[in-house]
């Protein structure tokens, strides 16, 4: 049985540089950072030769594992949103103009200036996608007022 969702996890080229971005661009905060050795990487993900540097942000009590490839070599794949096996992460928020201004001005690239949501469950709410450095969408979500 569930009992919660643990985190979600993105890889990356580069581990620090995604730390930077999810720290000081986003206001996350860093739990942790790590390497896995090769015994235990292969054995988790199936990938011979695994060797990989992992580390956890946080905000709203939610976890990202950003995760880079050490071993094997990583290729870039195309993470456009409607390509199929791409994903994404969604966090409400309560002001979405604000940290969209706020965010902008850190450099970060947004898909579009946020958007009123027309129809499903978040009707009349605010949207905004962005992308990390490595092209991985996060959203988010101010929800309408009740």
């Amino acid at each position: 049985m569930y009992t919660s969702v643990n985190h979600t996890s993105f890889t990356v080229s580069d581990v620090d540089r995604s730390v930077t971005f999810y720290t000081d661009a986003l206001g996350m905060k860093l739990l942790n950072i790590s390497e896995r050795d090769s015994e235990f990487s292969e054995q988790v993900t199936g990938i011979p030769g695994a060797h990989l540097k992992i580390a956890y942000v946080e905000a709203a009590n939610y976890r990202i594992e950003l995760i880079q490839y050490l071993a094997p070599a990583a290729e870039k794949i195309d993470t456009r949103t409607c390509n199929v096996g791409s994903a994404h992460v969604a966090f409400n928020v309560d002001d979405l103009q604000g940290m969209y201004e706020e965010m902008s001005g850190k450099g970060v690239k947004f898909i579009s200036e946020p958007c009123t949501i027309p129809a499903g469950p978040n009707k009349g709410g605010k949207v905004v996608y962005l992308e990390d450095p490595d092209s991985n969408t996060l959203e988010f979500i101010q929800p309408a007022p009740h």
